[in-house]
């Protein structure tokens, strides 16, 4: 699910001779969230194979994106969107970033939305759990919905990754370490029994890493307790591609992005996140939506207030004021 975040891309000028080293600081967070995450880690890339995949998963459902606002340097808003897609079947967006960017105060915040919160399924006409936008219309249904949500808060871009794709980072990085609140053994997702214990733990396979992300019946806090053991492995992801020097680590990440990943950032979107927004991860903020759990014609629901969504409003505004 995942995420992952976003990206940054930094472009080394070399002699011709060594084209081949060539390389680009990408950010997985803001751009993948996955990869969630802008400006949440850096990664060198050899340069024509990121524009070649920066090309593949461009695409523009919800827009094309407001790329002045980038070139511009302006503050910006990303909607981080983790789906399970499986063959024929178009799946939920079980995970629910709102994300800004604001490169005069070097802050990036993250704010969770639950799945399960209730909320009117923009172009539909009916109100309902806020992952369902995605089943029911895609992307746009999503970020319209979601938009509704913040009260009306435009997303300059947003990133899909399929949560497939999450695990595949985690194999293309060579594992990643996050530090577990809890103790337990695994339901069934990685390998029934697995424990996972509390403290430091190395999730060394993208499969281990999805029994990680994916436990909820266990945990005290449910669904708020799963988003963010999924924040904690986006951002594990990212630092730990920061350190890769291995090109054939860089392949796998970049198949593993190629594969799974839509946004409508562009390539020069991408570079210009690189080069002018690298330092907001030395702030980071995060967040998530709280309500309260109701039973509504037999279906749970998370309902958050309107001082809540008004509250979630304001933070997402501050951010993005060019200060």
């Amino acid at each position: 699910m995942m995420i992952l975040l976003f990206s940054d891309v930094y472009l080394s000028v070399e002699k011709r001779e060594d084209m081949m080293k060539k390389k680009i600081l990408l950010t997985i967070g803001s751009i993948i969230v996955i990869l969630f995450a802008s400006g949440c880690g850096y990664l060198w890339w050899m340069y024509h194979s990121v524009a070649s995949t920066a090309g593949k998963i461009y695409e523009d459902k919800a827009g094309s994106g407001n790329h002045g606002a980038v070139s511009g340097r302006k503050p910006i808003s990303l909607l981080l969107l983790g789906v399970d897609e499986r063959k024929n079947d178009t799946g939920r967006s079980d995970t629910i970033i709102a994300m800004t960017l604001n490169p005069n105060t070097k802050t990036m915040q993250m704010i969770s939305i639950p799945r399960d919160t209730r909320t009117e399924i923009v172009g539909r006409g009916t109100v309902d759990k806020i992952n369902a936008a995605y089943a029911y219309g895609g992307t746009k249904m999503a970020v319209d919905s979601v938009r509704q949500f913040v009260g009306g808060i435009p997303f300059d871009f947003y990133i899909k990754i399929n949560m497939r794709g999450m695990s595949a980072l985690v194999d293309a990085v060579g594992g990643i370490t996050v530090n577990n609140k809890l103790d337990w053994y695994d339901e069934g997702y990685y390998k029934k029994g697995y424990h996972y214990k509390r403290g430091n733990i190395k999730l060394d396979t993208g499969a281990k890493a999805m029994g990680y992300v994916r436990m909820r019946h266990l945990d005290p806090q449910g669904d708020f307790g799963r988003n963010q053991r999924q924040r904690d492995v986006i951002m594990a992801i990212v630092n730990k591609a920061a350190n890769i020097s291995s090109i054939s680590h860089y392949s796998d990440i970049l198949s593993a992005i190629g594969g799974n990943v839509k946004t409508n950032l562009s390539f020069d979107d991408m570079k210009n996140l690189a080069l002018n927004y690298r330092d907001c991860r030395r702030n980071s903020i995060n967040y998530e939506v709280h309500g309260q759990s109701e039973k509504i014609n037999g279906i749970y629901y998370l309902v958050a207030s309107r001082a809540e969504r008004q509250r979630v409003h304001d933070m997402i505004q501050e951010q993005l004021t060019d200060q």
